[in-house]
């Protein structure tokens, strides 16, 4: 095994990666999270969070004299001006997606990998390379750490998701294997998140200031600026800070595991991909809600229970999703009381419905009202925790009138997707976002086949209403 330092591995892998090194269901599930980040802009651009992330960048830059643009806006800021927005709109419109329940990558590498693109004029190709290295890395660095970091009072999505920005400016920009490793060492000292703030009644800045502060990073090893050797590893390093020790000692794991392999960071990269195992959150609510729809709503066609017929409803799960962020510093418990935005409210749903719009935020009161009977019937619901059950995977359990058990177990693996599966359940929003149906069409074509594009003009110009896109423009 090399004795090179794990910023070393990584950085080497990233320079040297190139497009013709991505399988198949690499490079569609890189136009997927593409097409899912850029909805949920379409759907955030006017939600509280978003109108402030552009009030607060026109304040710092009074005149709006950049050269790159805010999706859906078609303004154009300083970069970092531009990917606060971009950040902070694709976080509000609630279509992320979801690694290890509570790392969402898209909300900042992909506005991260934009700015690059447009400062660049990339092909499309070297686009969706630079994505793919992002998630690649977030997700190594991430995998076994979660649970234990967020016990630890951090939150992980924007401690890790920095590294993942970073590595995408990087690729895309064209940085060697030296720069890459100075832009992640300078992401150690610039990574941050905390819990107290959401769990204290505050909002907490998360991704928006991870792509900042990703930036800087890149710029920073631009310059030549070391950051150091075994910033990951080392005794005062990223892993002994964050996780408390650097041996790999776990103190909290989603199934059980107590300790995880340093070596597994960067074992067979390019080989085994764990950018595949992103979920799509295709409903705008947490993660662990999703699959409650999709096996409760299949269950009840697969056996043919109607809503009359329910008596009572069991949902084995992962308990860390009972005691969200961190069953350390738990501030919403799923497994006690029903209410809306927890699992008991979209079983429910889909027992009534036997589906969940795609286009219903219930968090922002957007969307189709609640079906009759919901309360009922989320109160017949009951979440069990579980120390084996797979994450995002529950048993459903459909107890009904007639004595009868009706049981359909996830795999943890339904919101994995090919791009067509995606589009074809997003296809909803297109009624509902400001560029309309035909345009929306046009953006799904365009992701697509964004690695046939000689540039990513196109793919953000149909973000922007008719109209839109001009303003700002040289």
């Amino acid at each position: 095994m090399s004795t090179a330092s794990i910023s070393r591995r990584l950085s080497r892998w990233v320079a040297g990666l190139a497009y013709s090194d991505l399988p198949a269901e690499v490079r569609d599930r890189a136009c997927g999270v593409t097409l899912q980040g850029l909805s949920s802009c379409l759907l955030g651009r006017d939600f509280p969070e978003t109108i402030q992330a552009i009030r607060l960048v026109e304040e710092e830059e009074p005149g709006c004299g950049g050269t790159t643009t805010a999706l859906v806006d078609g303004r154009r800021f300083t970069r970092a001006g531009a990917a606060f927005i971009n950040s902070e709109m694709m976080f509000a419109g609630g279509k992320w997606d979801t690694f290890r329940m509570v790392v969402h990558p898209s909300c900042a590498i992909l506005p991260a990998a934009l700015v690059a693109a447009e400062a660049t004029r990339c092909s499309g190709r070297e686009f969706l390379t630079g994505v793919v290295a992002g998630y690649e890395v977030t997700e190594r660095l991430a995998a076994d750490f979660v649970p234990t970091i967020m016990a630890r009072g951090f939150h992980a999505g924007p401690v890790f998701s920095i590294f993942g920005a970073a590595v995408a400016v990087a690729k895309i920009m064209g940085l060697d294997a030296e720069q890459v490793h100075g832009a992640l060492a300078q992401c150690v000292n610039l990574a941050a998140g905390n819990l107290e703030g959401g769990r204290s009644g505050g909002r907490s800045v998360r991704e928006g200031a991870a792509v900042r502060n990703a930036l800087l990073a890149v710029g920073l090893a631009r310059q030549g600026i070391p950051g150091g050797e075994t910033v990951f590893e080392g005794e005062a390093g990223f892993y002994f800070a964050y996780a408390g020790n650097r041996e790999g000692r776990l103190s909290h794991s989603f199934a059980g595991k107590r300790t995880a392999d340093f070596a597994a960071i960067t074992a067979k990269l390019g080989e085994d991909w764990l950018f595949l195992e992103i979920l799509y959150r295709i409903y705008s609510t947490a993660g662990y809600n999703i699959a409650h729809v999709d096996v409760t709503a299949a269950l009840c066609q697969r056996d043919h229970i109607r809503p009359e017929d329910v008596d009572r409803v069991e949902c084995v799960v992962n308990w860390l999703e009972t005691q969200y962020p961190s069953p350390a510093f738990p501030s919403r418990r799923t497994d006690t009381d029903p209410a809306r935005e927890q699992p008991q409210y979209y079983a429910a749903h889909a027992i009534l419905t036997r589906s969940f719009p795609v286009t219903k935020n219930v968090q922002q009161r957007v969307g189709e009202a609640d079906p009759q009977g919901i309360d009922d019937m989320m109160r017949r619901v009951r979440l069990i925790p579980s120390h084996t059950q797979p994450l995002f995977a529950p048993r459903v359990t459909i107890h009904t009138r007639d004595g009868m058990a009706h049981t359909l177990e996830a795999t943890g693996r339904e919101f994995i997707m090919s791009f067509d599966e995606l589009a074809k359940r997003l296809s909803p929003i297109g009624a509902v976002v400001p560029v309309g149906e035909r345009q929306y069409a046009d953006l799904v074509a365009e992701c697509r086949q964004i690695d046939h594009a000689a540039d990513v003009a196109r793919l953000i110009a149909l973000t922007c209403p008719p109209g839109r896109p001009s303003r700002g423009q040289a």
